[in-house]
Protein backbone atom coordinates (compact mmCIF):
# COMPACT_ATOMS: atom_id res chain seq x y z
CA UNK A 1 0.00 0.00 0.00
CA UNK A 2 1.10 3.57 -1.13
CA UNK A 3 0.24 6.57 0.79
CA UNK A 4 0.43 9.79 -1.26
CA UNK A 5 0.41 12.15 1.92
CA UNK A 6 3.41 10.10 3.34
CA UNK A 7 5.42 10.92 0.06
CA UNK A 8 4.48 14.17 -0.02
CA UNK A 9 5.55 14.81 3.44
CA UNK A 10 9.07 13.31 2.01
CA UNK A 11 9.40 15.78 -0.37
CA UNK A 12 8.47 18.32 1.39
CA UNK A 13 11.62 17.72 3.93
CA UNK A 14 14.29 16.75 1.58
CA UNK A 15 12.97 17.89 -2.11
CA UNK A 16 15.01 16.80 -4.88
CA UNK A 17 17.17 14.95 -2.26
CA UNK A 18 14.49 12.25 -1.81
CA UNK A 19 15.05 9.12 -3.53
CA UNK A 20 11.61 8.13 -4.65
CA UNK A 21 9.82 4.89 -3.88
CA UNK A 22 10.71 2.92 -7.65
CA UNK A 23 7.76 0.61 -8.89
CA UNK A 24 6.36 -2.64 -6.85
CA UNK A 25 8.03 -5.11 -9.34
CA UNK A 26 11.25 -3.04 -9.19
CA UNK A 27 11.28 -2.47 -5.39
CA UNK A 28 11.00 -6.21 -5.08
CA UNK A 29 13.78 -7.12 -6.86
CA UNK A 30 15.91 -4.73 -5.06
CA UNK A 31 14.72 -6.01 -1.60
CA UNK A 32 15.26 -9.38 -2.57
CA UNK A 33 18.56 -8.60 -3.36
CA UNK A 34 19.42 -6.63 -0.44
CA UNK A 35 17.97 -9.63 1.77
CA UNK A 36 20.47 -12.39 0.27
CA UNK A 37 16.91 -14.16 -1.13
CA UNK A 38 18.01 -13.61 -4.96
CA UNK A 39 21.61 -14.39 -6.06
CA UNK A 40 22.83 -15.51 -2.54
CA UNK A 41 26.07 -17.09 -3.78
CA UNK A 42 27.17 -14.03 -5.86
CA UNK A 43 29.08 -11.57 -4.55
CA UNK A 44 27.60 -8.28 -4.59
CA UNK A 45 29.74 -5.30 -4.01
CA UNK A 46 26.69 -2.86 -2.64
CA UNK A 47 25.92 -5.68 -0.33
CA UNK A 48 28.41 -8.08 0.56
CA UNK A 49 31.41 -5.27 1.33
CA UNK A 50 32.81 -5.23 4.92
CA UNK A 51 31.76 -1.53 4.95
CA UNK A 52 27.94 -2.91 5.18
CA UNK A 53 27.64 -4.90 7.81
CA UNK A 54 23.95 -4.39 8.61
CA UNK A 55 23.14 -5.82 12.71
CA UNK A 56 19.16 -4.60 12.49
CA UNK A 57 16.11 -5.25 10.05
CA UNK A 58 16.90 -1.31 8.87
CA UNK A 59 18.29 -1.63 5.34
CA UNK A 60 19.35 0.56 2.74
CA UNK A 61 18.64 -0.45 -0.91
CA UNK A 62 20.03 0.17 -3.78
CA UNK A 63 17.71 1.70 -6.93
CA UNK A 64 17.72 2.90 -9.99
CA UNK A 65 17.21 6.45 -8.48
CA UNK A 66 19.62 6.36 -5.88
CA UNK A 67 19.87 4.67 -2.24
CA UNK A 68 16.71 4.34 -0.60
CA UNK A 69 16.92 4.77 2.98
CA UNK A 70 15.83 3.61 5.71
CA UNK A 71 13.12 0.85 4.47
CA UNK A 72 12.62 -1.55 7.04
CA UNK A 73 12.11 -5.40 6.32
CA UNK A 74 12.98 -8.99 7.62
CA UNK A 75 11.98 -12.76 6.54
CA UNK A 76 9.67 -14.32 8.05
CA UNK A 77 8.57 -18.24 8.04
CA UNK A 78 8.41 -17.69 4.24
CA UNK A 79 7.21 -14.37 4.12
CA UNK A 80 8.99 -10.82 3.77
CA UNK A 81 7.39 -8.14 5.74
CA UNK A 82 8.70 -4.95 4.88
CA UNK A 83 7.61 -1.28 4.76
CA UNK A 84 9.37 2.43 3.96
CA UNK A 85 9.01 4.83 7.59
CA UNK A 86 9.49 8.45 6.78
CA UNK A 87 12.10 10.39 8.13
CA UNK A 88 10.81 13.95 9.29
CA UNK A 89 13.84 15.82 8.57
CA UNK A 90 16.88 15.94 6.34
CA UNK A 91 18.57 12.47 5.29
CA UNK A 92 22.00 13.98 5.20
CA UNK A 93 23.92 12.94 7.21
CA UNK A 94 21.73 10.33 8.15
CA UNK A 95 19.81 10.34 11.99
CA UNK A 96 20.39 7.71 14.75
CA UNK A 97 17.91 4.96 14.35
CA UNK A 98 17.04 6.33 17.41
CA UNK A 99 15.17 9.32 16.63
CA UNK A 100 13.29 8.20 13.52
CA UNK A 101 10.01 7.56 15.13
CA UNK A 102 8.57 5.97 12.21
CA UNK A 103 10.94 2.87 12.91
CA UNK A 104 9.36 1.85 15.44
CA UNK A 105 5.56 2.86 14.15
CA UNK A 106 6.50 0.63 11.22
CA UNK A 107 8.02 -2.15 13.02
CA UNK A 108 4.73 -2.34 15.45
CA UNK A 109 2.60 -2.22 12.02
CA UNK A 110 4.39 -4.93 10.53
CA UNK A 111 4.57 -7.38 14.41
CA UNK A 112 0.65 -6.85 14.25
CA UNK A 113 1.07 -7.77 10.01
CA UNK A 114 2.81 -11.06 10.67
CA UNK A 115 0.90 -12.08 13.93
CA UNK A 116 -2.33 -11.71 11.82
CA UNK A 117 -1.10 -13.70 8.96
CA UNK A 118 1.56 -15.99 10.46
CA UNK A 119 -1.08 -18.89 12.12
CA UNK A 120 -2.26 -19.42 8.54
CA UNK A 121 0.83 -19.86 6.60
CA UNK A 122 0.67 -23.97 6.51
CA UNK A 123 -3.00 -23.33 5.03
CA UNK A 124 -2.28 -21.66 1.46
CA UNK A 125 -6.45 -21.26 1.26
CA UNK A 126 -6.59 -19.43 4.82
CA UNK A 127 -3.22 -17.52 4.21
CA UNK A 128 -3.92 -16.19 0.50
CA UNK A 129 -7.41 -15.05 2.26
CA UNK A 130 -5.93 -12.93 4.90
CA UNK A 131 -3.41 -11.29 2.35
CA UNK A 132 -6.63 -10.88 0.20
CA UNK A 133 -8.20 -9.08 3.45
CA UNK A 134 -5.10 -6.80 4.04
CA UNK A 135 -5.17 -3.82 2.15
CA UNK A 136 -8.70 -3.23 3.25
CA UNK A 137 -7.32 -3.51 7.43
CA UNK A 138 -4.72 -1.26 6.59
CA UNK A 139 -7.94 1.13 5.83
CA UNK A 140 -8.70 1.08 9.44
CA UNK A 141 -5.08 0.03 11.15
CA UNK A 142 -3.22 3.18 9.23
CA UNK A 143 -5.75 5.44 7.06
CA UNK A 144 -3.50 7.78 6.57
CA UNK A 145 0.37 6.67 7.00
CA UNK A 146 0.31 6.42 10.63
CA UNK A 147 -0.71 3.20 12.32
CA UNK A 148 -2.94 3.98 14.92
CA UNK A 149 -3.54 0.50 15.68
CA UNK A 150 -1.16 -2.24 15.09
CA UNK A 151 -3.24 -5.08 16.90
CA UNK A 152 -4.54 -6.20 13.05
CA UNK A 153 -5.97 -9.34 14.74
CA UNK A 154 -8.39 -7.45 16.73
CA UNK A 155 -9.72 -5.39 13.39
CA UNK A 156 -10.94 -8.70 11.95
CA UNK A 157 -14.08 -8.81 13.76
CA UNK A 158 -14.94 -5.61 11.96
CA UNK A 159 -14.21 -6.64 8.87
CA UNK A 160 -17.37 -6.43 7.11
CA UNK A 161 -17.96 -2.84 8.30
CA UNK A 162 -14.98 -1.38 7.27
CA UNK A 163 -16.03 1.78 4.64
CA UNK A 164 -13.40 2.04 1.70
CA UNK A 165 -14.73 6.09 1.75
CA UNK A 166 -16.74 7.51 4.27
CA UNK A 167 -20.08 8.31 3.24
CA UNK A 168 -20.23 11.25 5.22
CA UNK A 169 -17.19 14.05 4.80
CA UNK A 170 -17.56 15.06 8.37
CA UNK A 171 -15.98 11.63 9.47
CA UNK A 172 -12.58 11.39 10.67
CA UNK A 173 -10.76 8.99 8.85
CA UNK A 174 -9.76 7.19 12.35
CA UNK A 175 -13.60 5.97 12.55
CA UNK A 176 -13.64 3.71 9.49
CA UNK A 177 -16.79 1.59 10.51
CA UNK A 178 -20.49 2.08 11.56
CA UNK A 179 -22.44 0.79 14.41
CA UNK A 180 -25.40 0.69 15.20
CA UNK A 181 -27.88 -0.04 17.75
CA UNK A 182 -27.79 1.16 21.92
CA UNK A 183 -25.01 3.99 22.88
CA UNK A 184 -22.84 2.35 25.13
CA UNK A 185 -19.22 3.42 26.67
CA UNK A 186 -16.70 0.87 28.22
CA UNK A 187 -13.78 2.82 30.16
CA UNK A 188 -11.16 0.99 32.20
CA UNK A 189 -8.10 2.75 34.06
CA UNK A 190 -5.20 0.40 34.39
CA UNK A 191 -1.88 1.63 36.54
CA UNK A 192 1.01 -0.30 36.65
CA UNK A 193 3.56 0.02 39.42
CA UNK A 194 7.16 -0.51 39.09
CA UNK A 195 9.65 -0.98 42.28
CA UNK A 196 12.65 -1.01 43.30
CA UNK A 197 13.26 -1.71 47.23
CA UNK A 198 16.75 -2.05 48.93
CA UNK A 199 16.17 -1.62 52.62
CA UNK A 200 19.70 -0.04 52.65
CA UNK A 201 20.20 3.53 54.65
CA UNK A 202 22.34 4.73 51.76
CA UNK A 203 20.59 3.69 49.00
CA UNK A 204 17.15 5.22 47.99
CA UNK A 205 13.83 3.02 46.84
CA UNK A 206 12.10 4.16 44.28
CA UNK A 207 8.77 3.28 42.55
CA UNK A 208 6.71 4.15 39.63
CA UNK A 209 3.49 4.51 38.23
CA UNK A 210 2.18 4.39 35.17
CA UNK A 211 -1.75 4.74 34.07
CA UNK A 212 -3.33 4.15 30.78
CA UNK A 213 -7.26 5.05 29.99
CA UNK A 214 -8.61 2.41 27.94
CA UNK A 215 -12.04 3.21 25.94
CA UNK A 216 -14.34 1.43 23.84
CA UNK A 217 -17.35 3.61 22.41
CA UNK A 218 -20.27 2.26 20.70
CA UNK A 219 -22.36 4.95 19.20
CA UNK A 220 -23.84 5.89 16.46
CA UNK A 221 -22.98 8.61 13.99
CA UNK A 222 -19.81 9.52 12.06
CA UNK A 223 -18.72 12.20 14.58
CA UNK A 224 -20.02 11.51 17.50
CA UNK A 225 -18.63 14.06 20.22
CA UNK A 226 -17.70 12.40 23.83
CA UNK A 227 -16.07 14.01 26.91
CA UNK A 228 -14.74 12.07 29.54
CA UNK A 229 -13.50 13.81 33.06
CA UNK A 230 -11.08 11.88 34.98
CA UNK A 231 -11.13 12.32 38.85
CA UNK A 232 -8.92 12.42 41.97
CA UNK A 233 -9.50 12.82 45.27
CA UNK A 234 -8.77 15.50 47.46
CA UNK A 235 -5.07 15.80 48.52
CA UNK A 236 -4.10 12.76 46.08
CA UNK A 237 -1.05 13.77 43.68
CA UNK A 238 -1.51 15.39 40.34
CA UNK A 239 -1.17 13.13 36.82
CA UNK A 240 1.53 14.46 34.88
CA UNK A 241 3.42 13.60 31.89
CA UNK A 242 0.51 13.28 30.02
CA UNK A 243 -0.01 11.93 26.17
CA UNK A 244 -3.48 12.25 24.42
CA UNK A 245 -4.79 10.32 21.42
CA UNK A 246 -4.98 12.19 18.31
CA UNK A 247 -8.73 11.43 18.54
CA UNK A 248 -9.13 13.85 21.49
CA UNK A 249 -10.47 17.62 20.09
CA UNK A 250 -9.11 19.99 22.75
CA UNK A 251 -7.45 20.23 25.97
CA UNK A 252 -5.99 22.43 28.89
CA UNK A 253 -2.04 22.99 27.77
CA UNK A 254 -1.24 23.52 31.25
CA UNK A 255 -2.37 19.51 31.05
CA UNK A 256 -0.22 18.22 28.95
CA UNK A 257 2.91 20.68 30.73
CA UNK A 258 2.97 19.32 33.50
CA UNK A 259 5.76 17.16 33.81
CA UNK A 260 7.56 14.72 36.41
CA UNK A 261 11.10 15.75 35.40
CA UNK A 262 10.20 18.86 37.65
CA UNK A 263 9.67 18.92 41.37
CA UNK A 264 6.09 19.47 42.16
CA UNK A 265 5.40 22.74 42.78
CA UNK A 266 2.45 25.30 43.24
CA UNK A 267 1.95 25.73 39.36
CA UNK A 268 1.35 22.21 38.74
CA UNK A 269 -1.62 21.43 37.24
CA UNK A 270 -4.65 19.79 39.33
CA UNK A 271 -7.30 19.32 36.94
CA UNK A 272 -10.42 18.68 36.40
CA UNK A 273 -8.79 16.24 33.43
CA UNK A 274 -11.63 16.56 30.39
CA UNK A 275 -11.20 14.94 27.20
CA UNK A 276 -13.73 15.80 24.30
CA UNK A 277 -12.94 13.43 21.63
CA UNK A 278 -14.24 11.66 18.49
CA UNK A 279 -13.95 7.91 19.13
CA UNK A 280 -12.62 5.41 16.80
CA UNK A 281 -14.67 2.53 16.36
CA UNK A 282 -12.32 0.00 18.29
CA UNK A 283 -11.01 -0.13 22.02
CA UNK A 284 -8.41 2.36 22.08
CA UNK A 285 -6.14 4.25 24.72
CA UNK A 286 -7.76 7.75 25.25
CA UNK A 287 -4.25 8.87 26.99
CA UNK A 288 -1.57 7.94 29.35
CA UNK A 289 -0.23 9.39 32.06
CA UNK A 290 2.76 9.44 35.59
CA UNK A 291 2.31 10.01 39.21
CA UNK A 292 4.32 10.78 42.19
CA UNK A 293 2.54 8.52 44.94
CA UNK A 294 3.70 8.96 48.54
CA UNK A 295 4.34 5.08 48.85
CA UNK A 296 4.28 1.90 47.21
CA UNK A 297 1.88 -0.40 47.83
CA UNK A 298 3.58 -3.17 49.63
CA UNK A 299 7.14 -2.72 51.61
CA UNK A 300 9.62 -5.35 51.75
CA UNK A 301 12.37 -6.94 53.42
CA UNK A 302 14.52 -9.72 51.83
CA UNK A 303 17.71 -11.35 53.57
CA UNK A 304 19.99 -14.00 52.03
CA UNK A 305 22.66 -15.03 54.00
CA UNK A 306 25.07 -18.15 52.90
CA UNK A 307 26.16 -20.13 55.47
CA UNK A 308 28.29 -23.36 54.47
CA UNK A 309 26.26 -25.12 52.09
CA UNK A 310 22.97 -23.85 52.98
CA UNK A 311 21.66 -20.31 52.16
CA UNK A 312 19.13 -18.67 55.21
CA UNK A 313 16.29 -16.41 54.02
CA UNK A 314 13.69 -14.07 55.73
CA UNK A 315 11.10 -12.15 53.53
CA UNK A 316 9.06 -9.39 55.05
CA UNK A 317 6.06 -7.88 53.50
CA UNK A 318 3.67 -4.96 54.78
CA UNK A 319 0.75 -3.85 52.93
CA UNK A 320 0.32 -0.04 53.30
CA UNK A 321 -2.69 0.94 55.13
CA UNK A 322 -4.10 3.07 52.66
CA UNK A 323 -4.09 0.22 49.66
CA UNK A 324 -7.35 -2.19 49.10
CA UNK A 325 -6.62 -5.30 50.49
CA UNK A 326 -8.87 -7.19 47.77
CA UNK A 327 -6.68 -8.91 45.53
CA UNK A 328 -7.29 -11.13 42.84
CA UNK A 329 -3.99 -12.46 43.05
CA UNK A 330 -0.81 -11.39 45.25
CA UNK A 331 2.36 -13.99 44.65
CA UNK A 332 5.72 -13.66 45.64
CA UNK A 333 8.35 -15.31 43.55
CA UNK A 334 11.90 -16.15 44.82
CA UNK A 335 14.60 -17.48 42.12
CA UNK A 336 17.48 -18.77 43.05
CA UNK A 337 20.36 -18.23 40.08
CA UNK A 338 23.73 -20.13 39.46
CA UNK A 339 23.40 -22.67 41.67
CA UNK A 340 21.71 -26.09 40.59
CA UNK A 341 18.33 -27.61 41.56
CA UNK A 342 17.31 -27.14 45.19
CA UNK A 343 17.50 -30.47 46.97
CA UNK A 344 16.29 -29.62 50.72
CA UNK A 345 14.32 -26.88 51.68
CA UNK A 346 13.01 -25.91 55.16
CA UNK A 347 10.25 -23.18 55.90
CA UNK A 348 7.87 -21.68 57.96
CA UNK A 349 5.40 -18.97 56.61
CA UNK A 350 3.02 -17.01 58.54
CA UNK A 351 0.45 -16.67 56.13
CA UNK A 352 -0.44 -18.52 52.66
CA UNK A 353 0.87 -21.27 50.72
CA UNK A 354 4.25 -21.97 49.57
CA UNK A 355 4.71 -24.38 46.26
CA UNK A 356 8.51 -25.43 45.80
CA UNK A 357 9.99 -25.90 41.92
CA UNK A 358 13.10 -27.62 42.85
CA UNK A 359 13.81 -28.13 39.15
CA UNK A 360 13.82 -24.26 38.11
CA UNK A 361 15.37 -23.58 41.42
CA UNK A 362 12.12 -21.57 42.69
CA UNK A 363 9.76 -20.67 45.37
CA UNK A 364 6.70 -19.23 44.96
CA UNK A 365 4.87 -18.15 48.12
CA UNK A 366 0.61 -17.84 46.86
CA UNK A 367 -0.59 -14.98 49.42
CA UNK A 368 -3.84 -15.04 48.40
CA UNK A 369 -6.93 -12.76 48.01
CA UNK A 370 -6.27 -10.77 51.18
CA UNK A 371 -3.50 -10.07 54.18
CA UNK A 372 -4.05 -11.00 57.68
CA UNK A 373 -5.65 -8.32 59.77
CA UNK A 374 -1.97 -7.33 61.08
CA UNK A 375 -0.90 -6.36 57.17
CA UNK A 376 2.09 -8.30 57.76
CA UNK A 377 3.39 -11.45 56.33
CA UNK A 378 7.13 -13.45 56.95
CA UNK A 379 8.80 -16.35 55.65
CA UNK A 380 11.66 -17.81 57.28
CA UNK A 381 13.41 -20.45 55.52
CA UNK A 382 16.84 -23.06 54.73
CA UNK A 383 17.93 -23.95 51.27
CA UNK A 384 20.86 -26.38 50.13
CA UNK A 385 21.58 -26.58 45.98
CA UNK A 386 22.35 -29.83 43.96
CA UNK A 387 25.16 -30.28 41.02
CA UNK A 388 24.08 -27.19 39.11
CA UNK A 389 23.68 -27.72 34.99
CA UNK A 390 23.05 -26.24 31.69
CA UNK A 391 19.49 -26.65 32.38
CA UNK A 392 19.10 -24.53 35.32
CA UNK A 393 18.40 -20.55 35.36
CA UNK A 394 21.33 -18.16 35.16
CA UNK A 395 21.83 -15.01 35.53
CA UNK A 396 24.82 -12.19 34.94
CA UNK A 397 23.42 -9.66 37.53
CA UNK A 398 22.42 -11.87 40.51
CA UNK A 399 25.95 -13.83 41.52
CA UNK A 400 26.70 -14.54 44.64
CA UNK A 401 24.31 -13.58 46.92
CA UNK A 402 22.73 -10.63 45.03
CA UNK A 403 19.33 -12.08 44.31
CA UNK A 404 15.89 -10.48 44.69
CA UNK A 405 11.97 -11.25 45.73
CA UNK A 406 9.62 -10.30 42.83
CA UNK A 407 6.02 -9.45 43.53
CA UNK A 408 3.36 -10.37 41.59
CA UNK A 409 -0.61 -8.90 42.42
CA UNK A 410 -3.92 -7.32 40.87
CA UNK A 411 -6.08 -5.07 43.14
CA UNK A 412 -9.43 -4.52 41.04
CA UNK A 413 -11.51 -1.90 41.42
CA UNK A 414 -8.55 0.17 42.71
CA UNK A 415 -6.43 2.52 41.69
CA UNK A 416 -2.61 4.02 43.77
CA UNK A 417 -3.63 7.59 42.34
CA UNK A 418 -6.78 7.41 43.38
CA UNK A 419 -7.29 8.13 39.90
CA UNK A 420 -11.58 7.03 38.63
CA UNK A 421 -14.10 7.91 36.24
CA UNK A 422 -17.41 9.82 37.51
CA UNK A 423 -20.01 7.56 35.34
CA UNK A 424 -22.10 10.65 35.24
CA UNK A 425 -19.79 13.22 34.41
CA UNK A 426 -19.13 11.25 30.76
CA UNK A 427 -21.07 13.28 28.18
CA UNK A 428 -22.33 11.87 24.70
CA UNK A 429 -24.19 14.27 22.83
CA UNK A 430 -26.34 11.57 20.59
CA UNK A 431 -29.90 10.35 21.07
CA UNK A 432 -31.01 8.10 23.71
CA UNK A 433 -29.74 6.85 27.15
CA UNK A 434 -26.19 5.46 27.28
CA UNK A 435 -24.96 2.24 29.23
CA UNK A 436 -21.32 3.90 30.69
CA UNK A 437 -19.41 0.76 32.28
CA UNK A 438 -16.46 2.30 34.13
CA UNK A 439 -13.48 -0.12 36.07
CA UNK A 440 -9.97 0.17 37.38
CA UNK A 441 -7.30 -2.17 38.40
CA UNK A 442 -3.76 -1.80 39.76
CA UNK A 443 -1.12 -4.12 38.54
CA UNK A 444 2.68 -4.94 39.71
CA UNK A 445 5.27 -4.85 36.65
CA UNK A 446 8.71 -4.83 37.68
CA UNK A 447 8.08 -4.82 41.25
CA UNK A 448 11.47 -6.26 43.14
CA UNK A 449 13.05 -6.53 46.48
CA UNK A 450 16.20 -6.93 46.44
CA UNK A 451 18.33 -8.79 49.31
CA UNK A 452 20.03 -6.54 51.74
CA UNK A 453 22.53 -8.34 52.61
CA UNK A 454 23.75 -7.86 49.13
CA UNK A 455 24.66 -5.61 46.49
CA UNK A 456 21.64 -4.74 43.78
CA UNK A 457 21.66 -2.74 40.45
CA UNK A 458 20.78 0.72 41.39
CA UNK A 459 18.41 2.79 39.91
CA UNK A 460 19.68 6.25 41.97
CA UNK A 461 22.48 6.22 44.52
CA UNK A 462 22.93 9.85 46.44
CA UNK A 463 26.12 11.41 45.91
CA UNK A 464 28.41 11.78 49.16
CA UNK A 465 29.20 14.93 50.95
Amino acid sequence: RRYPTVELRAEAFNGSARVPIPSDSAFLKALLLELRLEDEHLFVEQRDTCTRINHSCVHSVSTAAGELWPVLAFHKSGLIYACVPLVEGGLEPRPPLLTVRGLSQGLALLLGIMDYVSPSRKNEAELSAKVGQLRTLLIQACPLGTPLNTNIRSLNSSFEDIQEMPVDKEQPAWRSSTYKGKPQVNVCITEKVKCMQYDQRDVVDTWQVYGAVNCKCDIEGSAPNVTLSLTLPTNAPPLQDIVVHHCVTSVDPAMLLSTSAEPLHDSVYNGPYKFPFIPPSDSFDLCYYTSQVPVPPILGCYQLVEEGSQLKITVNLKLHESIKNSFEYCEARIPFFNRGPIAQFESKVSYGQLDLFREKSLLVWVIGQKFPKSLEVSLTGTVSFGTAGKEHPTDYVCSGNTAYVKLYFRIPDFTLTGCYVDQHSVQLFVPGKPKITASRELISSDYYIWNSKAPAPMVFKPLLD
